[in-house]
């Protein structure tokens, strides 16, 4: 008994502070408060520093309570900390202390430093870290934090503005890229236009050499009618002798007409002809070779080329859109008032549904025939879409130019699509091979053109001409929409330049068309929305004029429409060639007939 008091005497002495002798064993408890009653379970908390005076105030950065006499000492300890000292009943916490991974519930309120892990009082008492040098658990707690703090200091004020430079620096060089790349891009563009120069020459002297063979065979061929068209020239006329010597009774006669039937029956020799065959040359060979070249024609006679039968009916010749006439006075068929305060554009989802876009964030789609809501779709960034289309599959797909990006909404829910740096989308269209055709303009509003996407992936860009000139104005309140005719040419309405541009799927300049006088209000010519039909007709809003200007697929106008429009933006066609167009001035929306 002696042996077990002397222990936890030294014990006490050595190790422990005050507050640590609250344990759980019972053994301790009491033996403790035999040997002084300032650890008694029931006597108040004593200062860490002097272990005296009774605990007034707690230091929230080293975790240790002090009295009021021991705060400046503590404060002036380490004046590398800011210290909070704050009244004890303020304190924001109470360590925790671990539980002793051998000792089932034993708290651990000692570290031993060899083994590098918190023990318990058992464990000190089992004599397993006997001569260890143990350290109290809080101040080891206090050196851990010590480390952190530095550790976040140095994340604070070093690390992470080091990283703010990087991500800064890289951002840089990803627009000086962009830069560079655009400029490596328009120097490859116009050294292909080039080639394309020598490539036109080159088709358009293969085209001749066709033409030549062509005109060769027909001639041969032609030649070989003359000769059997003579022949059933002759074969007629000696029907008719024939006939004659049956009806004649003068047998003289009859005896003299000899038949040449036996002459008739060798029918002629067959002409075939080989057509010659393009040949593409292979890449590394020279330009002309690089092209193609083409074999040389030849002639064969076939005797038995021809067989008696009977004449076979002609293949159909293939399916092509029927040939509808302008009406000398379109009709509007109906309005609907969408709603809006001003209207812009629409995009034809179907004979009866349309998307509609005005003034705010809001996308409707309406039915046509009975002029009923039937939903909205409000962009994703709360902003005003630039222009709206439906895809093939029947998707919508809307610009946001404040936010860069080209969207889809399918099963009303708004994908990104396309996120632009430098550049700004503005018109959008859906064409025949599925793809998307994004008219966008550069930040500084120098520079416009006409992007392909295939998905997300850049296919084509068309800016310009074949002199190097742009095709399209540049500015920052300057309109542009977009629409792809059935021969596949590109048509771009260019508010600025007051001209419709239209370009063949290549890229190359087709032609511009800017306007026809008289114009019905006889002002500037201002297009705004574009359109095409079945008939290939190219269809814009003129929006200074309150009419529909009509031209062809080579730019040439053919009629007005003009039906008491108010200040005409967007425009669509359904499958059965009716027009809509979208109101600005009224905000309705009007489906035009125009097509016989």
């Amino acid at each position: 008994m002696a042996s077990d008091i002397q222990f936890y005497f030294l014990l006490y002495q050595n190790i422990f502070w005050p507050q640590t002798c609250i344990l759980i064993n019972a053994k301790f408890l009491c033996l403790c408060e035999m040997m002084d009653p300032r650890t008694s379970a029931q006597d108040v908390m004593r200062c860490d520093l002097c272990e005296t005076s009774v605990v007034q105030m707690h230091c929230d950065t080293c975790l240790v309570n002090l009295c009021t006499v021991c705060v400046g000492k503590h404060m002036i300890s380490d004046e590398s900390k800011k210290h909070e000292v704050v009244p004890f009943k303020l304190r924001k916490s109470t360590p925790l202390y671990p539980i002793c991974t051998s000792h089932n519930k034993e708290q651990c309120i000692m570290y031993c430093k060899q083994c590098d892990i918190p023990v318990c009082s058992d464990c000190i008492e089992s004599n397993q870290h006997l001569c260890h040098e143990l350290s109290k658990i809080l101040r080891v707690l206090n050196e851990k934090k010590d480390i952190i703090i530095k550790e976040r200091n140095e994340l604070n004020g070093t690390i992470y503005p080091t990283y703010q430079d990087i991500a800064s620096d890289v951002q840089n060089r990803m627009s000086q890229l962009e830069m560079e790349y655009g400029d490596l891009s328009t120097a490859i563009t116009k050294h292909g236009e080039d080639w394309h120069r020598e490539i036109d020459k080159l088709v358009k002297k293969l085209k001749a050499e066709v033409d030549e063979m062509k005109n060769t065979q027909l001639q041969t061929l032609q030649k070989h009618l003359d000769e059997i068209n003579k022949t059933m020239s002759d074969i007629k006329d000696e029907i008719h002798s024939l006939e004659i010597a049956i009806d004649t009774n003068d047998l003289s006669k009859l005896f003299s007409v000899t038949p040449n039937v036996q002459i008739y029956r060798n029918l002629p020799h067959k002409i075939t002809l080989s057509l010659p065959e393009f040949i593409p040359g292979k890449i590394h060979e020279e330009l002309c070779k690089l092209f193609g070249t083409l074999s040389p024609s030849s002639f064969t006679s076939d005797k038995n080329g021809y067989s008696m039968k009977t004449t076979q009916k002609s293949p159909e010749a293939g399916s092509s859109p029927p040939v509808k006439q302008l009406l000398d006075e379109p009709k509007t068929v109906t309005t609907i008032d969408t709603g809006y305060r001003e209207l812009y554009r629409v995009s034809c989802l179907s004979d009866d549904e349309i998307w509609t876009r005005g003034n705010d964030s809001t996308m409707k789609l309406f039915s046509i025939n009975q002029g009923s809501l039937l939903k909205s779709i409000t962009t994703r960034s709360g902003n005003i879409p630039y222009n709206i289309a439906v895809t093939k599959s029947g998707d919508l797909v809307y610009t946001d130019y404040s936010d860069r990006t080209v969207n889809i909404v399918k099963n009303e829910k708004i994908e990104e699509v396309i996120r632009l740096q430098n550049w700004e989308p503005r018109g959008v269209c859906s064409i025949s091979s599925g793809d998307l055709l994004v008219i966008m303009v550069s930040d500084d509003y120098k520079q416009t053109k006409v992007v392909r996407y295939s998905g997300s992936t850049e296919k084509q860009t068309i800016q310009f001409d074949d002199k190097g000139k742009p095709l399209y104005s540049s500015g920052l309140y300057y309109t542009y929409y977009i629409t792809e005719n059935r021969n596949l040419d590109i048509c771009v309405s260019d508010s600025e330049a007051n001209a419709v541009v239209v370009v063949n799927q290549a890229g190359k300049l087709r032609f511009r068309y800017t306007g026809h006088t008289p114009a019905p209000k006889n002002q500037l010519f201002y297009p705004q929305g574009i359109t095409t039909d079945s008939q290939s007709h190219i269809l814009t809003a003129d929006h200074n004029n309150d009419c529909v200007h009509i031209i062809d697929q080579d730019g040439q106008f053919l009629h007005y429409i003009d039906c008491g429009l108010s200040q005409p933006y967007g425009l669509c066609t359904d499958t059965n060639d009716n027009l809509f167009v979208a109101q600005c001035g009224n905000r309705q929306m009007k489906k035009i007939k125009y097509l016989q």
